[in-house]
């Protein structure tokens, strides 16, 4: 049973690939979660893109692991605080294109708030308990 526990090591992180595809695929989506008082959209979107790759190599290969968790795990947090929670309160970039859907469209941001929390305890989870590297941040 342990061995087949241990693919969790490697599913998770591996499970943000989904992210990589959205951002390199789907450029125009990945900018219009950049709130609009941050300039220059589509380089946030590109950044980010190669943040989450490096994560993911980090913490696959087991380098700089317990670093690459707990920087992705602030990341997730960030993106809930800044960009979800305002447009679960209706003050996002495209709410004017919403309003016919504005009640699901919250209710979505209110799935992704608990979502990004969900997953920023699982990070630091993984950054205490699994990663093995713990040079930078012992």
């Amino acid at each position: 049973m342990n061995k087949l526990l241990n693919i969790g090591r490697y599913l998770f992180p591996l499970s943000f690939l989904l992210y990589v595809g959205l951002h390199l695929g789907k450029p125009d989506v990945g900018a219009s979660f950049v709130p609009s008082f941050i300039p220059f959209p589509y380089f946030w979107n590109y950044f980010t893109l190669v943040c989450i790759v490096a994560f993911i190599v980090s913490a696959v290969i087991g380098k700089y692991d317990k670093l690459a968790y707990s920087l992705m795990a602030v990341y997730v947090l960030l993106m809930a605080v800044l960009v979800h929670v305002p447009r679960a309160m209706g003050m996002g970039p495209d709410v004017a294109m919403m309003m016919d859907n504005a009640a699901r469209e919250q209710e979505l941001e209110m799935v992704n708030i608990f979502r990004n929390i969900m997953v920023t305890g699982a990070l630091m989870g993984f950054a205490r308990y699994v990663a093995r590297d713990k040079r930078v941040i012992g």
